[in-house]
Order: C-alpha cells, then structure tokens, then sequence
C-alpha cells in the first residue's frame, strides 16, 4: 500500500497542477505552464506559500493588475490552441471580482483559464473579515459566488479533502475542446492552510487525451450529399478550425471542390489571404465578397463557429429563402444552432472525412469563377484602403496597411475593442493561421496590452503587434461655447 502524502490543500493542488498534462496526435503538452498571483489576505500563506516552497513545480509569473494576468493566460492558451494555459490566483475581495471580466471574456471565446482565488474564512471565525462583502440574506455566499454564470466549471473547496475531486474535475472541463472556458476554484482562506493526508495516486503524471470524435458515418453521409446537391455553398471557418489545426485540411478541401471560405474574427488565418477560395471576414464586419456570396449561398456550412451575432450579422448575412446548414462543431450546442444538420466533431478529422465523401465532385464552374471575381475585386479595394493618401494624419486603413506591410509573415497583430477590430477583420491580410489575434467574443477593453503579453509568452519567436483603439471625439469642456478642446477618449 502506497503511503499517503501529508500536504496542506495549497501544497497538494500546486503538486497537482504540475503533472496535469494534455496530449493529441502522440503530443504530450504539459497544461498548467506557470501560475500568476497577487498576494494579501486570502492566499498569501496558502497558494502563496506553496508556490514559494517549490518553485520548481510551478512557474510563478507576477502579475500588477488581475484582470490584466487572465487576460494573458487567456492570450497564452488562445495562442497554443488550448493545448496549454496558466493558473491566477489572487486574494479574496477586490482582488477576486478584478477577474469577471477576464473569466467571461475566455468563456465566451472557448479558452481554458484557472482561477484561483481566495475565499472568506470557511469556519467563519474571522467574519467579516477585511474587504469581505457581506450579505446579510445568506452565510455560505461572498463575492466569489459572481463567477458562477462567467465560468464553465465553479466550485468552493470547503473542506482539504475536497480538492482531490474539485481538481479533477476541473481539469476535466479545462482540458475539455467542447466544455473549456474559464474554470474557478474558491479557496477559502484557513482551508488552504489546512493538512491532509491525501492519495499519492492524486500527485502521478496524469495526461489527459484530446481526441479526434468524428460524427456517425450516416450524418456525414446526409452532409456529403446535401453539399453534392447544392450549386452555391460557402464554408463560414471559425476559431475551431484553427484550434483543431485544421488549416491544412480545409485548404486542400476548399482548393479541391472550389467551395469558398468566409472568416469569423475568430477564424481568420484559417486560409491565407491569397488563396483562391479566401473570401475573407464574413459577416457585420465583413467584405463585400464574403457578404454577397453569403447572401445567395444555399448551403452555409459552418466550421468551428458559434455564429456569434457579429458572424450572421444579426441573422441577416443568408438571405436565400431556401438556404440549409451544416453545422460542423466539437460543442454539440453550438453544432445544433440555426436548426442545421449537426456534425459534432473535430474539425479536422471530420473535414478529411467529408473531402473523401466528396470526391470527384465540384462546384460549379460560373460559382467559382464569380468568387474569384469578388475576391480580386476586394483584394483591390484594400489596397486602394491602405494607400488612401488621407492627410494630414493617415486614415485608420493607412495605419493597419502600413503595419501590415512591415511585418513578417509570422508575426501577430493583437486587438480587442473600438473600432479597429472590425477595420483588421475585412483589411489585415493574413498569412499564417496564428497571425490574427483579435478577442471579440466579447471586445474586452484592456485585453489588447495583457493579450500580446501572452501571445509573446506563448512563442516567444514571433514579432508581437498590439492595436489599441482611441477614438478622438469632440468634448465639449465646460466655460467654452461650442466644442473648443477635442480631448481624445479612449476605448
């Protein structure tokens, strides 16, 4: 019998999170990279502690701000395709509620994220204590309770003997590619401290598989012969394609059969910009081609999306009365929307499986001449965009072509919110699948600075480019008539 090892809950989830590991395609990844923390009442001798008596386990990362250091785990994990993230961990209170915003932000965007707070006293000795918000209504709530509708796992650890589960099945849903977002362990304050003799099975290398699901050969088939029957089909590729590295299969299946491709913000650089069959960004913020080839499409189908409401443009982008769906997704939710034939399975594995089911068959040849037309059409009008000759200052395009043209085929262009993000998704030419990096699943203000930080963490080899939106509006500044001192606003 293997003898227990007698750690405080702290001590036992930093040895845990140190052989979590994921692996797909024969590739192990080591999942939990590091840790970032800001320390004071709540964690300080607990997480704290922990992470200081063995820093060989787990990289710890200080951090100014916490909003700020999820947004980086966030870029960080974003940018290694899910396959890796970071821990944060902060004090109970002020320091707790800084991270709603960062853990809706990588829910809505799919990206597995740790949180790690800590939580008020759970024998509630010391109550209130600090900064704790009280609630009068009910004892067995504090502010950690807010993360609940913004995270994809919660849970409070209210006794040491619960972290052994409470890990487990948060690594379950982070390593998950259908369930992962933001995933929250509330630790209160005395519990972290408290010894247990746990398992020493609970501290084994554990990898956890990402597999390839592919859909039953009868819902592929119905797919294959709904593409077969169609005479103007579009593929709409969203962040799955890029997260399942998918990238290759869908240009060998789009230059193949001729269907076009239409980007979500998510899903740009699922194609290089100058492929054939590249329409570019589709939807509210999309280009002409994309939009007007989505307008008359009678086969729509959707390849990693979610069709966020930026994607179908309020539902307004398939105005063809007889217009279907096919819905390829690892999320059976989001596989099942706009009422289309769902296909829930990974990206790759089951676009090679319809590129097989679809051999010998074409689009037609009027369809894929006329998406080359459009395409070339709006490839002109984003060079005439880059070189406007605005002046005296240059015109947003002017900019985002300039930074464009100067940087390398692998470097990263970094944005979330203002107005930029819908100028990047219909100009910024893409030339590698992780060279678009724009959060809009939720347009986070603050993301852009945090975001490049993580993708720079991520792979440190490429050049980093962060966008960062200030509109300049006129103000009107009290004692003056009319608008005399534009001051600029930042967004």
């Amino acid at each position: 019998m293997v003898k227990p090892v007698r750690l405080t809950t702290a001590q036992a989830l930093v040895r845990f999170l140190s052989v979590q590991h994921v692996e797909r395609d024969g590739v192990e990844h080591h999942f939990i990279e590091g840790c970032f923390g800001i320390f004071g009442h709540g964690n300080l001798t607990g997480i704290g502690q922990a992470l200081a008596q063995n820093p060989e386990l787990l990289t710890y990362y200080q951090a100014r701000n916490e909003q700020g250091m999820v947004h980086i785990a966030a870029g960080f994990a974003k940018m290694r395709n899910r396959l890796a993230t970071l821990a944060c961990t902060t004090s109970i209170g002020p320091g707790a509620t800084n991270m709603v915003t960062g853990a809706a932000a990588a829910t809505i965007n799919r990206i597995p994220v740790l949180l790690l707070p800590g939580d008020v006293f759970a024998s509630r000795r010391p109550d209130p204590v600090l900064q704790q918000l009280e609630t009068p209504w009910s004892g067995d709530e504090s502010v950690n309770d807010c993360f609940r509708p913004v995270t994809r796992y919660w849970d409070r650890v209210q006794r040491p003997e619960q972290l052994v589960p409470a890990a487990l099945a948060a690594m379950r849903v982070l390593a998950s590619q259908a369930d992962t977002g933001a995933v929250m362990l509330a630790l209160p304050q005395d519990v972290q401290t408290e010894a247990f003799d746990y398992p020493a099975e609970f501290f084994e290398r554990r990898v956890w598989h990402v597999g390839r699901p592919v859909p039953d050969n009868a819902a592929l088939d119905r797919a294959a012969n709904l593409i077969r029957a169609s005479k103007r089909p579009l593929i709409v590729a969203g962040g799955g394609v890029i997260y399942s590295e998918a990238t290759a299969a869908l240009r060998r299946l789009a230059a193949r059969t001729g269907i076009p491709v239409a980007e979500t913000q998510a899903g740009k650089g699922s194609l290089p910009f100058d492929h054939p069959g590249a329409l570019g960004a589709i939807g509210a913020t999309g280009s002409l081609a994309a939009n007007r080839i989505a307008a008359d499409g009678d086969v729509i189908i959707g390849i990693g999306t979610r069709y966020s409401d930026f994607t179908t443009a309020s539902k307004t982008a398939f105005q063809n009365p007889d217009v279907r769906f096919i819905n390829l997704n690892i999320s059976e939710a989001d596989s099942h929307k706009v009422a289309g034939l769902a296909l829930t399975g990974d990206a790759r594995a089951t676009i090679e499986e319809l590129d097989t089911r679809l051999e010998g068959w074409t689009v037609p040849a009027e369809y894929r001449a006329r998406g080359e037309e459009l395409r070339l059409e709006w490839d002109r009008e984003v060079s005439r965009l880059y070189a406007l000759g605005h002046g005296p200052l240059p015109a947003q395009s002017e900019v985002l072509g300039a930074v464009n043209e100067l940087s390398g085929p692998r470097d990263v262009v970094v944005c979330a919110a203002g107005s930029m993000p819908g100028d990047l998704h219909k100009l910024w030419r893409t030339r590698d699948s992780k060279g678009y990096h724009v959060e809009y699943g939720y347009s986070t203000m603050g993301y852009e600075i945090a975001g490049g930080v993580g993708v720079k963490l991520a792979d440190p080899t490429r050049e980093v480019y962060v966008m960062v939106c200030l509109d300049r509006r006129p103000v009107e500044v009290e004692g003056h008539r009319g608008i005399r001192h534009p001051l600029p606003i930042s967004r």
